[in-house]
This record gives C-alpha cells, structure tokens and sequence, in this order.
C-alpha cells in the first residue's frame, strides 16, 4: 500500500487508541503495528483502506479484546 495511505491510518488510528486507553502515541504506535490488524491493512489485496480509521480501529480494538479483528462487526457485514 501506498506510504502516505499506511502514514494516515498510522496517525489516525494511534490518534484513537492513544485518546482512548491514555497511551502517548510513542507507546500506541508499536501496539498498532504488532497486530494482525495492521498486517490486513498492509496487504494491499485485503483492500481494508475501504473502512476508513474508525473501521480499522474497532477492528485493533476487537483483536485486543478477542484476539482477532475477525469479530469486529465492520468485518462480519462485509
């Protein structure tokens, strides 16, 4: 995928788990790109740019709740 996309939904999606769970960005930053969430949207044939930051963030969000982003509900209406 393209640097300038992955560096949005880098910024954006850092931006919310940082503003939710109170981490400095510097410590939410490796939590975002140690997931299975990030590796999905860095596969370009995955296509997960199309859900936008809040999208890739519930599914961060349901891979640090229930192990996988499979069960965010973004994912179960595609």
């Amino acid at each position: 995928m393209d640097p300038e996309i992955m560096d949005f939904y880098d910024e954006n999606v850092v931006g919310m788990i940082s503003k939710k769970y109170g981490y400095a960005p510097s410590e939410a930053l490796p939590l975002f790109l140690s997931s299975r969430t990030y590796r999905m949207l860095a596969d370009p044939k995955m296509d997960m740019w199309q859900f936008g930051p809040p999208g890739i963030f519930d599914m961060w969000e349901s891979e640090r709740e229930t192990g996988t982003p499979l069960n965010s509900p973004y994912l179960k209406m595609a």
